[in-house]
């Protein structure tokens, strides 16, 4: 079993990683000592939080873990990614694979004989929005019945995974970005059919009865040509108090980080009392550990 997609898992999967994850928290728990498996990390983009909680996620398991570089391996020189996927799933156990297209880390998990988890591509961040789903039921007791607003770049990767996983566990999406900047239809398309999902130019409106406001960067790695563009395009939906008086009142502040702090969200919502970024950040680890275990033993 691989994890390309938030379409992979259903609901009662799901629900079965976060029980994994609430079990996992304990840190003289290794349920892989014995087998001591290995986890290749294959990086096209350059990365802090999801390389440094995959690595810490399978050394507390009781495995280990290889870091590799594509622009340092035979990729850079030509080595096909069905090559690549067929020897490196000759020495690892399971692969997390983070890449600019989609399409190549489907390619790589078609040639893999081990398990694949997409640590973010260029259209789905999956492993972000279950740490997301999971933190959102920690802080609240529950998904179902909630409004998550997601506001700027809602054509965004971490958007896409978001709106599918949140609205499998029963919370209701509301999409809030420039008026001709469409999110990706196809996503809300599939969401849909799990719980309502909106969309809006009007963050008065968009963020209106939401129980949590999130945000992500305006410029994600492989835009910066455009970065200018983007920052007038975005610069209305910034996440600021004046913003959040729209939100439910108490509302929670959530961003994936790295934060570019001035321009998606401003330093005293980030850094304040309803913010719950800080913790989002922390439960990265812990649901890693439990995406590594889930995966591991479905093929046993």
């Amino acid at each position: 079993m691989n994890l390309l997609s938030s379409n992979d898992l259903s609901a009662t999967q799901i629900e079965k990683i976060f029980g994994l994850a609430d079990s996992l928290k304990d840190r003289s728990k290794k349920p892989l000592s014995k087998s001591s498996p290995i986890l290749a990390l294959l990086f096209e983009k350059s990365s802090t939080r999801t390389r440094i909680s995959f690595e810490s996620a399978m050394l507390q398991l009781g495995g280990h873990s290889l870091y590799i570089d594509a622009k340092t391996s035979q990729m850079s020189r030509g080595e096909s990614l069905a090559d690549t996927a067929r020897v490196l799933s000759s020495y690892v156990d399971i692969i997390s694979a983070r890449m600019y297209k989609d399409s190549d880390l489907r390619e790589l998990a078609g040639y893999s004989s081990v398990p694949v988890i997409n640590a973010l591509t260029d259209l789905e961040h999956p492993c972000q929005a279950l740490s997301d789903v999971y933190t959102i039921r920690k802080v609240f007791g529950k998904v179902k019945g909630l409004k998550i607003a997601f506001v700027g770049d809602i054509a965004a990767n971490t958007a896409n995974s978001l709106m599918i996983t949140a609205t499998k566990m029963g919370a209701q999406i509301s999409l809030v970005g420039p008026r001709g900047y469409h999110a990706n239809f196809e996503y809300i398309l599939q969401a849909s059919k799990y719980e309502t999902v909106v969309t809006s130019d009007d963050i008065q409106d968009g963020l209106s009865g939401c129980d949590v406001v999130y945000t992500d960067t305006f410029i994600s790695m492989g835009q910066e040509s455009e970065a200018e563009k983007r920052r007038k395009l975005f610069a209305k939906y910034q996440v600021n108090a004046e913003a959040m008086k729209f939100a439910k009142k108490g509302a929670k502040v959530m961003h994936c980080l790295p934060a570019h702090r001035g321009e998606e969200i401003t330093s005293d919502v980030l850094d304040g009392k309803n913010s719950i970024a800080w913790e989002q950040a922390k439960n990265k680890m812990v649901v890693e550990k439990a995406i590594i275990l889930y995966l591991l033993n479905a093929g046993r």
